[in-house]
């Protein structure tokens, strides 16, 4: 079944991880899919994997936390395709130097900041207009699960830029929700991504994280990708505002009722 038949979906940070696997995911289901990241010859290769198995895709370099390359990037969809249906903002860092409060330098969180909040903000700023005359969307920002939880390793930059992710995205989805545009977050869990490896850099610090998930192991790239497929698709028509938590059971297991 091509659950994306005829829609055309533009995927942040799709040179590897949650967003490779979701490009290649959006476009076996039916998606013309524009990949966008800053990592331009991994990102092409996403694009030229979807072209080999008989998809259609285009390849842009940007800098998702720059209004102008945002704004060329929406234009350059639509100047392809013709319209854009669907948005996936999941481009993303975490800062090997992120840490608490003290410790953490103004450029980190700046840096930090400017990607994973600003970069969204500046994604559904152009993804909107295009989608309003498109007839509706979908868009799914990337958050995270610690923006809901607080992560135990501390990454005070990461944590609340993401938690900027999920305030934005509800304001939004309330502002368009009669527009035929439905917003939604995806909050990944622990993942087993080069992103997060990199910055759980020990075994101890791995295994610090992965007693807190029922589980008892990361994720994959791949399941964020089924689920970001959903929320694109229409199957979830009626869904918007959600913080969609897909974490291995860790937030139902440390998040009381109360809060």
């Amino acid at each position: 079944m091509s659950r994306l038949a005829g829609k055309i979906a533009l995927v942040t940070g799709a040179a590897s991880g949650i967003g490779r696997e979701s490009a290649l995911l959006f476009a076996a289901n039916g998606a013309r899919v524009v990949c966008v990241d800053l990592s331009g010859d991994d990102n092409a290769a996403t694009a030229a994997d979807i072209k080999r198995t008989g998809g259609s895709a285009i390849a842009l370099t940007a800098d998702v936390s720059l209004a102008s390359d945002m704004e060329g990037v929406v234009a350059a969809t639509v100047e392809e395709f013709g319209a854009l249906h669907v948005a996936f903002n999941n481009a993303g860092i975490m800062h090997s130097e992120d840490s608490d409060a003290i410790e953490t330098q103004e450029g980190i969180w700046d840096l930090t900041m400017g990607v994973n909040a600003k970069g969204v903000f500046l994604g559904c700023k152009y993804e909107i207009p295009a989608m309003l005359e498109s007839g509706g969307g979908s868009i799914i920002n990337t958050a995270s699960f610690v923006a809901v939880m607080g992560a135990a390793t501390p990454q005070i930059a990461y944590t609340a830029s993401k938690g900027a992710v999920l305030a934005l995205t509800r304001e939004l989805a309330v502002v368009h929700a009669r527009q035929n545009i439905r917003i939604n977050s995806l909050c990944p869990g622990p993942l087993r991504t080069e992103l997060l490896m990199n910055f759980l850099d020990t075994d101890e610090k791995k295994k610090r994280r992965l007693v807190h998930v029922p589980m008892g192991r990361f994720g994959e790239a791949a399941e964020m990708a089924q689920a970001a497929l959903w929320l694109a698709s229409d199957e979830a028509s009626y869904v918007t505002g959600t913080d969609l938590m897909v974490d291995g059971g860790l937030s139902a297991a440390y998040v009381t009722p109360e809060g």
